[in-house]
């Protein structure tokens, strides 16, 4: 049981990294597009 439990927290520990990785991926993506309406609305 204690090798189950073990096996399952290590299979879970890159699954959450990818969470943090697609958190900061999604703020990325956040911040390109405001430079894009931020340059958008300069050039009307």
């Amino acid at each position: 049981m204690r090798r189950i439990i073990i096996t399952l927290a290590l299979l879970a520990v890159p699954l959450l990294a990818a969470c943090n990785t697609m958190e900061g991926m999604g703020q990325d993506i956040q911040k390109g597009g405001k430079s894009i309406e931020k340059s958008a609305d300069e050039n009307k």
